[in-house]
């Protein structure tokens, strides 16, 4: 078994759709610590913030702690704990990782991987984030794991386990049904004949189970793409659109560009197009959208 394979196999907790992407951001935080500092070993009260913080901004809105993955991994052979007691983790509990000033670190056979493999790193993390995170996050999670990748590299992942692989005609199917518009604020735009500024959004995201088809689809400009992948907006079961009430935005383009959708119907496809389902917009409030819907102003206010 290659290492992609032996990373793919990572335990999850998965039950009904809830998502839980602990291991995979440690990984990522691990090859980001490697490419910056070699072998040398992760102590968990300097690594707690940056995780902490990796688990709070691309985790599902569900209190958590950066003890679970630090502990949990290890079960997978290729994560070590050490301690000053010794080898082996104490327990998933912040303050015994603290207080046996437990340090982790990728196994020896991984890192000897890692430094004569030429592009196994790259592989790892494209796959990492493949397989748990929607496109438009990698980005920023990359920046917050301390990871370069090679834009070149092989990204290595485009099937998931059950064998499905993407759709090449998503975005036009999804542009099509809802007219080249964006489906919260009507943003359409053209340059040379060729759309511009819009996408194809999975609202359950496709690495998790979503399909490649319109009920699983919205056609949303670039910023309300990443606004709604990151959970600031969102869907009621009618397909009101939802901002959440700790984003935060004073000024007048904040107000114009995602408070005032807040209550604001989604545009539907054109007929002959599915809508998006319901079972996805409950997957996308739970796992994705960030605290309580905010209250739509009331008119004059």
């Amino acid at each position: 078994m290659d290492w992609l394979d032996r990373i793919a196999s990572v335990r999850r907790w998965e039950q009904n759709g809830y998502r839980a992407p602990h291991k995979p951001l440690l990984l990522l935080y691990a090859l980001g610590h490697h490419q910056r500092y070699g072998p040398r070993p992760i102590e968990y009260g300097e690594a707690e913030q940056h995780l902490s913080r990796l688990l709070r901004e691309f985790g599902p809105p569900r209190r958590t702690t950066p003890a679970y993955p630090f502990h949990h991994l290890a079960t997978d052979g290729f994560w070590t704990v050490t301690t000053a007691e010794g080898e082996g983790s104490p327990a998933a509990s912040p303050t015994a990782l603290r207080r046996t000033r437990a340090r982790g670190g990728l196994s020896p056979d991984l890192l000897r991987a890692l430094d004569t493999e030429p592009g196994l790193l790259d592989r790892i993390a494209r796959h990492l984030l493949d397989a748990n995170f929607a496109p438009s996050l990698h980005a920023d999670i990359r920046l917050l794991a301390g990871l370069t990748l090679d834009t070149g590299a092989d990204r290595g992942f485009d099937a998931r386990p059950d064998g499905v692989r993407r759709d090449p005609g998503f975005r036009d199917e999804v542009l099509t049904a809802y007219e080249h518009r964006c489906a919260f604020c009507g943003f359409e735009g053209w340059i040379d004949g060729l759309t511009v500024g819009l996408e194809a959004a999975h609202v359950r995201w496709w690495a998790l189970g979503g399909p490649d088809d319109t009920g699983n689809g919205l056609c949303l400009c670039s910023i309300h793409h990443r606004l709604f992948d990151r959970g600031v907006l969102g869907l009621t079961e009618d397909r009101a659109v939802t901002v959440s009430t700790r984003f935060v935005g004073r000024s007048a383009g904040a107000e114009q560009v995602v408070h005032a959708l807040a209550g604001r119907r989604a545009h539907d496809p054109q007929p002959g197009f599915a809508p998006v389902g319901a079972d996805h917009i409950a997957w996308h409030r739970r796992e994705v959208f960030r605290g309580r819907p905010r209250q739509r102003a009331a008119a004059g206010a």
